[in-house]
């Protein structure tokens, strides 16, 4: 039996940008700035601004910085309730 294919770009560039997208609307509900975010979670706010508008591939250490710091456990970064 052969594994199932893998997802092509566009769905793993739309999952980034949905990830970014639940980074930002945590952000603002807790009426941070990036900079806030980013000195919170030891990153650098270009780091924050790359991860929210889904333009970096990141790391599972930088996504857990910012669940952590945004005080929320890590799979709400990748599902909504």
């Amino acid at each position: 039996m052969l594994p199932p294919p893998s997802p092509d770009q566009a769905y793993l560039d739309q999952q980034r940008r949905a990830t970014g997208d639940r980074i930002r609307r945590a952000r603002r509900l807790q009426g941070l700035r990036q900079e806030g975010l980013a000195e919170r979670a030891g990153l650098d706010r270009k780091t924050v601004s790359r991860l929210e508008n889904g333009r970096a591939l990141a790391s599972h250490d930088q996504l857990a910085r910012v669940a952590y710091a945004l005080e929320l456990p890590l799979w709400r970064l990748f599902w909504d309730e």
